[in-house]
């Protein structure tokens, strides 16, 4: 059966240090963390490790992010021998900017809907790898994977997220759908 793979990456520099978002394939990837739903389990790989992180790709018949088909595939894509952009892919950055109309963090996102926050941020990811703490800048990626998967698996439960609004103590109830035949039936065609 084909894994459902949620996944997150690091990158060694930021869009200043490769002249723009639009340079982004230019970035560097230091870490991808990944959960294998079929192996029930948390991985992440540094950028020495990348043919181990393949392998489990490989088995994906579902990719799962957050801003992940804007930022993490087209960097992630450069390092491997297939394309991850061929893959069916969930992005749910994406699906609350279609159902809520604009673009929420994923920490904001998180503390509305499962009481977590990030422990840190992209930028100073990239000074945790710059100091060398990689142990440090992996946890803080399988952080973020960790909280995107029980988003993910929220929003398979109940098909809806509450969204913090900007600048008022409400949310809004947002319906966030997935739906796993369309995503199996994208992976036969």
């Amino acid at each position: 059966m084909a894994d459902k793979i949620v996944f997150d990456i690091e990158t060694k520099d930021s869009f200043d240090d490769v002249g723009g978002q639009e340079n982004l394939r230019q970035l560097s990837l230091s870490v991808v963390a990944l959960y294998s739903y079929n192996q029930d389990k948390y991985f992440c790989f540094d950028e020495h490790e990348l043919a181990e992180a393949e392998k489990i790709f490989k088995t994906a018949g579902v990719l799962i992010g957050f801003s992940s088909k804007r930022f993490d595939v087209p960097i992630l894509d450069k390092y491997f021998s297939f394309s991850l952009a061929a893959l069916p892919h969930y992005d749910i950055l994406e699906e609350v900017e279609r159902n809520f109309g604009r673009r929420v963090g994923l920490n904001a996102i998180a503390e509305a809907n499962v009481g977590l926050s990030k422990t840190s941020h992209g930028l100073e990811a990239i000074e945790m790898y710059k100091r060398g703490e990689m142990e440090k800048l992996k946890e803080y990626c399988v952080q973020d994977v960790r909280i995107t998967k029980q988003i993910f698996d929220l929003i398979k439960k109940q098909g809806y997220l509450w969204i913090p609004q900007r600048n008022l103590p409400e949310m809004v109830k947002t319906p966030i759908i997935y739906e796993e035949d369309k995503f199996q039936q994208d992976r036969l065609l």
